[in-house]
């Protein structure tokens, strides 16, 4: 199982195809680069990854194929909120039956300004449906998103009521001081920022580390941070993050990012996007190049793709 230890995990964007259909033998390939670049792990079917634009169906073959490639099952945390609870359960018992037991899982998020309790009746229909002790579940506040903030009474009350599942809460309110009480109220669960711009404070805090979109393309250099943050170097590494992730978000994350990809890997298919997302136009990919370029000061491509 995995042991749990400081860690920067990659978001992972989903290549498509020409028809906007995963591709994922693509996919396999990009999870397996980001290992090879550092990356501790990866997150599968999160935001990033496009995950509620595609069919339940869709995402179980993706976290299949990437399994079958070879990918250590231990590296991955899949993605498995859903607006409906049974597709949620149905992720989950997938990932399982794939060796993966880290689930991310955003509360069912259509409906607004639901009670503490309803939340909790969510998370526990999901464990009770799936029934496994193998299961580790991560909370993934981003209220930004779903608009279903994750209060720290429900994850009180799921800890107690499953004391050996409740594993870990990703964080991407982008609000420090939230990411930092959650921290050091639970300090028996592994607390992710959802962004490399808070590694390094995250580590000092005695959190576990981040999950991030950006480590898409920043994953060497959030993964020197990572072994450098006791050191002196560790400010520098960090400034250079947070001015990658800044440079970045001048422009929507995911087309960006994966304007980004195709510009480092060469690879002809990382524009599609499953609509409503849509691709950047030529001058803003020219733009985003030039600004992640003058902030990361990486300015040749990578071939080892």
């Amino acid at each position: 199982m995995y042991s749990p230890r400081p860690a920067v995990l990659t978001a992972s964007l989903t290549p498509l195809d020409q028809d906007l259909n995963i591709d994922s033998d693509h996919l396999a390939r990009h999870v397996q680069w980001l290992l090879r670049r550092g990356a501790s792990g990866v997150v599968l079917m999160g935001t990033t990854g496009e995950a509620n634009s595609f069919s339940a169906s869709e995402r179980m073959m993706a976290l299949e194929a990437v399994v079958d490639s070879g990918v250590d099952p231990e590296k991955l945390i899949v993605g498995a909120g859903c607006c409906a609870l049974k597709d949620t359960v149905d992720l989950t018992r997938n990932a399982l039956r794939a060796g993966v037991h880290r689930i991310l899982v955003l509360p069912p998020f259509y409906y607004k300004q639901v009670s503490e309790d309803g939340l909790f009746a969510a998370y526990d229909y999901l464990l009770q449906s799936v029934g496994s002790d193998e299961i580790r579940v991560y909370f993934y506040h981003f209220p930004k998103m779903s608009a279903i903030p994750i209060p720290v009474a429900l994850v009180e009350r799921l800890i107690q009521a499953y004391p050996g599942s409740i594993a870990g809460f990703k964080d991407s309110s982008g609000d420090w001081a939230h990411i930092s009480a959650m921290i050091r109220h639970f300090r028996e669960l592994e607390v992710f920022a959802g962004s490399e711009q808070f590694l390094l404070g995250t580590l000092e805090a005695g959190g576990a580390g981040c999950i991030s979109a950006t480590a898409n393309v920043t994953s060497q250099l959030a993964a020197e941070l990572l072994h450098k943050w006791k050191t002196p170097e560790a400010k520098m590494l960090q400034a250079r993050l947070y001015n990658i992730r800044s440079a970045v978000e001048q422009w929507p994350m995911i087309p960006a990012l994966k304007a980004l990809m195709q510009e480092l890997t060469q690879q002809g298919n990382w524009a599609n996007l499953r609509p409503p997302l849509k691709a950047l136009n030529p001058r803003e990919v020219s733009a985003c190049i030039q600004a992640y370029q003058a902030a990361s000061g990486d300015n040749h491509r990578k071939s080892e793709y």
